[in-house]
């Protein structure tokens, strides 16, 4: 029998409205580790190299890399291979800026929020089977996890 839907509180830096499965992954820089056109991620090194993100909740505790990271990931927005949310441990002005960037340029949002120590525990307990919505406005954000 599933179980019920599990909420959390956030922080939102990106306001928002995303849901899909989740990717839990390491560190990651857009640039030259993503390709925008694919959805995929392409640096060799990554433990997650060659997984797509494309309509996943993004699940990352800090990224990593350029500042051009940020229009990698606007450009993936726009392409329609970017997840649909991100959520993070700490705050990351530079994935957070690809996002306003395409709420911006496209009319397309993917929310990014923060979380605490808690909410981080049970999301990465629920791990890459369940399915994650976000729902991030100016004031607050939530997040609902739903087991498999």
């Amino acid at each position: 029998m599933p179980r019920s839907p599990t909420e959390y509180v956030a922080t939102t830096m990106v306001a928002g409205h995303g849901h899909g499965p989740a990717a839990s992954i390491a560190p990651l820089s857009f640039w030259g580790g993503y390709d925008a056109a694919t959805g995929l991620i392409v640096e060799q090194r990554h433990p997650s190299c060659g997984q797509s993100l494309a309509g996943r909740v993004m699940v990352m505790a800090t990224a990593k890399g350029s500042s051009s990271s940020s229009s990698v990931l606007a450009e993936a927005i726009r392409n329609g291979q970017a997840p649909a949310a991100v959520i993070m441990r700490e705050r990351d002005i530079i994935v957070a800026l690809g996002c306003i960037v395409a709420s911006e340029l496209y009319a397309i949002d993917v929310p990014v929020v923060i979380v605490d120590a808690a909410a981080w525990d049970a999301i990465g307990q629920a791990g890459d089977g369940c399915v994650i919505a976000v729902d991030a406005d100016s004031r607050a954000a939530r997040i609902t996890i739903d087991l498999p």
